[in-house]
């Protein structure tokens, strides 16, 4: 085992702990404005807090400013770096120009790290995100985004990982989306990447869904890795990342020290247990091995969303048929990687696959763009049969010279608006509908609705007064005596 040494941590609770557990059903700052204070004194390496791809999720269910949630968050945590990005393309392919524009905007409201997950590791695509991050003066963190597949190999891995350091990123992340690694795979494929990075950090990010991930995260560890990213126990586990409490103990235990403050991680998560108690959502807890994700590989927030979109239709017996779809058409596709977009691509086949019973009879236009490899080169040949059937369709005819347009932020601001900010116009090109968008820069600014769990006295008068059948609440204490009136 190497030299006893710390180990940092990234937290997850604000971003990935909520998108796997609880289907983002509560925003960014509905988490994040109560507890700030406590979370910029916890000690994390930095706080993975925003991806871009929500920017429309944020509009057009929350109706609220995106912008106006980060800015706010940002005043509350100075210390700690916050992070934002993820997949950079996000559905639509959105033009540079609007990415560039977007990484700007994040660096001025006060973001320090921006996650560049290319999801067919498209090397040019890359190159120029780390260019436009480091123009922005942030860091830069690109993933490694891990799969099982007969052409993703540890050599494949080395020879990217090699690659990416050439245009000199700040820290490289192995990007386990399906919670894939095992233990075995985890002591090849980390010495393999470290001895090709040169020094550079390297972090691992992983899920729980097959319940390896907290032992891969120490094996990791004693193999020299010493960044992990986790989420607080109330939002951990599950479909998400290892909880910290676990990690935490568990390399105590192995002789390594940390900087987390131990009272501010409990304040933290009681915090987020008192969250998830008022809004009825679940809490992470551990599961059992599954050997079925490593056919579908469905990343944990997606198929949470599925549980719940399939038990709302009245349909929930049919998840294990969709998911055996998943797994056919992912081979038959040359083996994309399961992560945004890529896994939404090969659902909605397999949703049409399943519902039409006639396999391919419905090709949408992302996966025609996908096996005509417009976004990103492919890991491996789409199987002969399924392209000689795409390629025959008139679509795919429409669609063969198809290049991405490139607007201007000047032709995007005529298009949208003259008089747009630049907050207002990312909103507009990077959001599905216009009046979501009127109606979240007309909201106005939001409050922080959970108040942090040290205050009962504060949850128990904010509880009454919401409730309707009471006339008053009268609350006595010695002298002290306050009464509440309807």
């Amino acid at each position: 085992m190497p030299e006893a040494k710390s180990v940092a941590f990234i937290d997850t609770s604000l971003r990935d702990g909520p998108q796997s557990l609880w289907g983002m059903q509560l925003g960014t700052s509905d988490i994040a404005l109560g507890i700030a204070p406590v979370m910029d004194e916890a000690g994390f390496d930095a706080i993975d807090l925003f991806p871009l791809v929500a920017i429309d999720w944020v509009v057009r269910v929350h109706r609220h400013n995106p912008w106006q949630r980060l800015r706010r968050v940002a005043a509350a945590i100075r210390r700690t770096p916050l992070m934002v990005g993820g997949v950079l393309r996000p559905f639509g392919n959105f033009p540079d120009a609007a990415v560039n524009l977007a990484i700007q905007t994040f660096a001025a409201i006060g973001m320090r790290r921006v996650r560049i997950n290319e999801p067919t590791h498209d090397l040019q695509r890359i190159f120029a995100y780390m260019k436009m991050v480091r123009a922005a003066k942030l860091e830069s963190v690109v993933a490694l985004i891990y799969t099982v597949s007969p052409v993703h190999t540890d050599r494949y891995y080395a020879r990217l990982a090699r690659e990416i350091c050439k245009a000199g990123p700040d820290r490289i992340f192995i990007k386990d989306v399906g919670g894939l690694l095992t233990p075995e795979r985890v002591r090849t494929l980390v010495p393999a990447i470290q001895k090709s990075i040169d020094g550079i950090p390297l972090e691992l990010h992983s899920h729980c869904n097959t319940g390896l991930a907290p032992i891969c995260y120490l094996e990791a560890i004693k193999l020299g890795l010493t960044t992990v990213h986790t989420a607080c126990a109330p939002l951990g586990n599950g479909t998400s990342q290892p909880a910290t409490e676990n990690i935490l103990e568990n390399i105590r235990h192995l002789g390594y020290s940390t900087r987390l403050n131990p009272k501010a991680l409990a304040t933290m998560s009681e915090y987020l247990r008192d969250v998830a108690r008022r809004e009825g959502l679940p809490e992470g807890a551990p599961v059992q091995y599954d050997g079925s994700y490593f056919s579908h590989q469905i990343p944990g927030g997606m198929i949470a969303n599925y549980r719940q979109e399939l038990a709302r239709r009245g349909i929930a017996d049919k998840l294990p048929a969709l998911l055996e779809e998943m797994a056919r058409i992912r081979g038959e596709l040359g083996y994309p990687i399961m992560v945004t977009p890529l896994s939404q691509y090969v659902g909605v086949q397999a949703v049409l696959n399943v519902v039409e019973g006639k396999r391919y009879n419905t090709v949408p236009d992302e996966t025609i763009h996908y096996v005509l490899g417009h976004y990103g080169p492919l890991a491996a040949p789409v199987d002969a049969a399924v392209k000689a059937k795409i390629m025959r369709l008139p679509r795919t005819r429409q669609l063969a010279k198809w290049d991405a347009p490139q607007p201007s932020v000047e032709q995007l601001r005529a298009r949208y608006g003259p008089q747009c900010s630049d907050e207002e116009l990312l909103l507009r090109v990077f959001s599905t509908n216009p009046k979501t968008v009127d109606e979240a820069l007309a909201a106005p600014p939001e409050q922080a609705d959970h108040p942090i769990a040290e205050k009962p006295l504060a949850v128990l008068i904010r509880e009454l007064t919401r409730r309707d059948s009471p006339a008053y609440v009268s609350i006595r204490r010695g002298d002290f005596s306050l009464t509440l009136q309807r």
